[in-house]
């Protein structure tokens, strides 16, 4: 959505200020606070701002009031840049059982989940492996095939560094076949989707 002139004077004015509540929006920016809150409703529902805390109204017994920045996501972090290296540090001169070993245990602790209880249907697993996944922000389904159910992630977490380090593909099979307790193989890699947005697929079997 296109930000009118007054949410892009509002937008502005948090960037510099770092940290502002609706008060001193529309103190400063002369509307109504009820205006202000407005616009910063839809600053929020578009995740350009968050609310970072609260502070005191002032006045005795009042609420405290909502504190809002840009978002985190705008600004962006390091996280990409200190995961490179730590995996380097990790991988890169590990030999071919070592780094399997790395990448089971990483799958392990990522995942944190206990392990399929003995006699539960598939049916069960698929569902609670699906709805973790989704929780580590995969957006992933599973589909029934003829060979065997499919799981579909729809979103790699680790984009950014996923052609430096194209071995988070074998973590994302060793929390698989953890969660599973199946052997789970990747058949497609990014794969292009009608919608456009790319998608990985592990069968099981």
């Amino acid at each position: 959505m296109p930000m009118t002139t007054a949410r892009q004077k509002i937008f502005t004015y948090i960037s510099k200020r770092r940290a502002v509540s609706a008060a001193e929006i529309a103190r400063d920016l002369r509307m109504t606070q009820a205006n202000a809150r407005h616009h910063l409703s839809l600053l929020l529902k578009n995740g350009q701002i968050e609310i970072v805390g609260k502070r005191s109204a002032g006045k005795r017994g009042g609420r405290p009031v909502n504190i809002y920045s840009v978002s985190r996501n705008l600004l962006g972090d390091g996280l990409p840049a200190l995961s490179h290296h730590l995996l380097g540090e990790l991988l890169d001169f590990a030999k071919p059982h070592e780094k399997r070993m790395h990448l089971t245990s990483l799958a392990k602790r990522f995942m944190d989940i206990s392990p399929p209880a003995m006699g539960s249907s598939l049916m069960l697993r698929l569902a609670a492996t699906v709805k973790r996944l989704n929780e580590l922000g995969y957006r992933s389904r599973w589909e029934a095939h003829a060979s065997g159910p499919r799981i579909i992630l729809g979103h790699c977490p680790y984009a950014a560094i996923i052609e430096k380090h194209p071995e988070l593909c074998e973590m994302d099979g060793a929390l698989l076949n953890e969660c599973l307790g199946e052997h789970v193989e990747q058949i497609f890699k990014l794969e292009g989707a009608e919608s456009g947005r790319p998608y990985c697929v592990f069968a099981m079997g």
